[in-house]
């Protein structure tokens, strides 16, 4: 039996800003989702089943599609007509993917604003670690109910990657 770990890390960063007197006092913390699972599969794996449309189609939609460049798109148009994903900002092969995320449509504020997510990739052994940083959290009620709705969204992003490679790729016709 594969072993599956997904740790959840709500995480405040405690951000400083200079004082007058130039010495550091805590600004507001800010806000961080953390989430990292280990994936049974190489990080080459991983990495074209996050960065190509044909990989990312394999677990998280059928319609999804991959620009790998900054300013490309990483989308995942869904059945119905909603989507998700965002505009890629910045990545180092087989090592991280930055992108400019868009929340779901039922928080408007949030996807037009828009948060960052950070994907880490590190090899371990036959596995690969995958990390997922969220930041850019800015505050108001749809900020927080956002939050929580990508707590658990994302948490299951993760969880649907990994079962990809516990199960092979998901046949979308069934």
């Amino acid at each position: 039996m594969k072993r599956f770990s997904l740790t959840l890390l709500l995480v405040p960063i405690a951000l400083f800003s200079q004082s007058s007197a130039n010495h550091p006092v805590a600004a507001t913390p800010e806000k961080v989702l953390m989430l990292e699972v280990i994936i049974p599969a190489s990080r080459s794996e991983v990495w074209r089943a996050f960065t190509t449309s044909e990989g990312l189609s394999t677990w998280l939609t059928p319609g999804a599609v991959v620009d790998l460049r900054p300013g490309g798109e990483w989308t995942a148009h869904f059945p119905g007509g909603s989507t998700g994903g965002g505009t890629i900002q910045s990545f180092v092969s087989q090592k991280e993917l930055v992108i400019s995320a868009l929340a779901p449509d039922k928080f408007p504020t949030v996807r037009a604003q828009r948060t960052t997510v950070r994907f880490h990739f590190e090899a371990q052994s036959n596995s690969t670690l995958v990390q997922l940083t969220q930041t850019g959290w800015k505050d108001g009620d749809e900020w927080d109910r956002a939050y929580e709705y990508l707590t658990v969204g994302n948490a299951q992003l993760l969880a649907t990657l990994h079962r990809r490679f516990l199960s092979g790729p998901i046949d979308w016709n069934k």
